[in-house]
């Protein structure tokens, strides 16, 4: 192999490992934005007080961190919905929350949400962490949720 046809192969494999980099780069970085999406609208069924949109966004083995110490666990879809209900009553929400950040497993499987969590005046009072799986059905679902009251939001 002449010095030119290795140069020639060698810029092309390097080109092409590039583009491919970008491109992961690019599906990673749109995947981390349809997790944010999913957890605006997540956090949007409570804000609209909406049980049953909340229950579309949860997966049937999604477990919830229920207590600021973490010992208190809502296992499953229906136990988290009934665990949850208390918060849907009445005309305003107790909480909201949004995603401050989000970003996604290069397997595009996993992602996960964090950002602060606010008191129904908007001053931040804690913090969430949620973990998300894409479906087979190709709907991003809560696997996991936990909040805590940890000073600085």
């Amino acid at each position: 192999m002449t010095r030119r046809n290795w140069m020639t192969r060698f810029l092309t494999a390097a080109a092409l490992s590039w583009c491919e980099a970008a491109r992961a780069q690019t599906s990673n970085r749109s995947l981390a934005d349809a997790v944010g999406d999913a957890e605006r609208a997540f956090a949007d069924s409570m804000a609209k007080r909406d049980l049953t949109a909340f229950a579309s966004h949860l997966s049937n083995e999604a477990v919830f961190f229920s207590s600021p110490d973490g010992l208190e666990v809502l296992r499953g879809k229906d136990a988290i919905v009934e665990g949850w209900r208390r918060y849907f009553n009445g005309p305003t929400a107790p909480f909201s929350w949004s995603p401050a950040t989000a970003q996604v497993l290069d397997s595009g499987t996993l992602g996960m949400t964090t950002g602060p969590v606010r008191n129904e005046k908007g001053e931040a009072t804690g913090r969430f962490s949620s973990v998300w799986r894409l479906e087979p059905d190709g709907k991003w679902r809560v696997i996991f949720d936990r909040g805590c009251n940890c000073g600085e939001a």
